[in-house]
């Protein structure tokens, strides 16, 4: 079987690199939904189907031979999946100060896109101790995607065996912790649109183990999105530009009608809330991200950011002033008929140590002097990591 191996970085602030393999021979044992019934298959932690990535490896822990990672990804080899239940067994020990540790599943185009769902035993008990975020063009997304549905408070056993259970049924799925009963999590609206492809077991950072690994395929549900409502005041409507190195751009400068007409503009929409994401579009940066470590540092250029260019027209039956609600990842400039209005930073870690970077409309607000007629808006978005976007409303001021 030929292998085809894509290397990237696994979330912002982390420099572990995990690899996926995701070619399929034609010869294979592939367990799928569409070309087989149902089936379950038991993969010990020694077993060769196994391919082990980064610190990944048989050990034995508490009486159990489990496969250890730290920084590694286990990928079930020749596997497929749609729609499934997935078993194992896991245990954090409390060396692990902090961790990321779960699942990756319908892992398709060499690991650029995929589901990923994990728990943060360092968040224990917290609104965020577990977390769901589709995986785009190699860039994980949780700054957009937040939330219901997204995260939720879950206490994480620590030096003990514990079970945790993944089912997977068309676009939503469900995230058993210890409880078998009630999921922990309920991701209602899967978001990568990848309907099927590989499964894999991984910990991005900190010890953590797994043995009893159990997956039973299931026949395939409708796919029903269970999607927000768009609220009528939403920018829908945008053009991006492709992707530049944000170091080499004046992000306080307008684009002159030169430089925007040598631009391949792509016109995207927005989607329910409201978010345009843009990792649908353009692919992930991954920068070394130095002033989480420094907060005094947030304020120095971070090689590897990437910008770039969103556009739309507002049409005003007068001259008036509104409100323009705007959420972003993670800087963004607003510039109104080639004028600057305002620049903004949201990045996880800028405005405090503490501070996520989660992206909603009430992230700011600025005030748009609207003459009659039509009004270009243009945003100069920057991304270091977590998810590229943003969201804006136009409102009535007062409102």
């Amino acid at each position: 079987m030929k292998n085809a191996r894509k290397n990237y970085p696994p979330a912002r602030a982390l420099c572990v690199r995990i690899a996926f393999s995701s070619a399929l021979a034609i010869t294979t044992l592939a367990i799928t939904a569409h070309a087989a019934p149902p089936q379950s298959v038991s993969v010990p932690p020694d077993s060769p189907r196994w391919d082990l990535e980064g610190e990944a490896k048989v050990a034995d822990y508490q009486g159990r031979k489990a496969l250890m990672l730290n920084g590694g990804v286990a990928v079930l080899k020749d596997f497929e999946m749609r729609d499934a239940v997935i078993d194992a067994d896991v245990a954090i020990p409390t060396t692990t100060k902090r961790g990321f540790v779960g699942f990756m599943f319908r892992i398709v185009d060499d690991g650029n896109n995929a589901e990923e769902v994990y728990l943060r035993p360092h968040k224990s008990g917290l609104p965020d101790a577990m977390q769901y975020t589709p995986v785009l063009n190699t860039g994980r997304n949780w700054q957009i995607f937040n939330g219901p549905g997204f995260t939720s408070a879950v206490d994480i056993p620590r030096d003990t065996w514990f079970h945790l259970r993944l089912e997977v049924t068309g676009a939503q799925a469900r995230l058993y912790v210890a409880d078998m009963n009630k999921p922990a999590l309920e991701m209602t609206d899967l978001k990568s649109g990848v309907q099927k492809g590989q499964l894999a077991l991984y910990d991005i950072i900190g010890t953590a183990y797994y043995s009893n690994v159990e997956i039973r395929t299931t026949p395939d549900a409708s796919w029903e999105r269970h999607l927000p409502t768009m609220p009528p005041d939403t920018l829908t409507r945008w053009s991006i530009s492709p992707s530049y190195d944000a170091l080499a751009r004046n992000l306080e400068r307008a684009l002159t009608a030169d430089e925007s007409a040598a631009m391949q503009w792509q016109d995207v929409e927005a989607e329910p809330p409201g978010f345009v994401v843009l990792y649908r579009y353009r692919e992930a940066p991954h920068p070394h991200v130095t002033f989480q470590q420094d907060f005094s540092t947030r304020l120095q250029p971070q090689p590897g950011m990437k910008v770039l260019y969103a556009r739309t027209t507002i049409e005003s039956d007068r001259d008036q002033v509104k409100k323009l609600d705007i959420g972003y990842s993670d800087d963004v400039s607003v510039f109104l008929n080639g004028q600057i209005l305002w620049r903004g930073r949201s990045a996880q870690g800028f405005r405090d140590p503490g501070f996520l970077g989660i992206v909603n409309p009430e992230n700011d607000a600025v005030y748009l002097p609207l003459k009659k007629g039509s009004n270009e808006l243009l945003l100069a978005v920057s991304e270091l990591g977590g998810g590229w976007g943003f969201i804006c409303r136009l409102k009535d001021v007062g409102n």
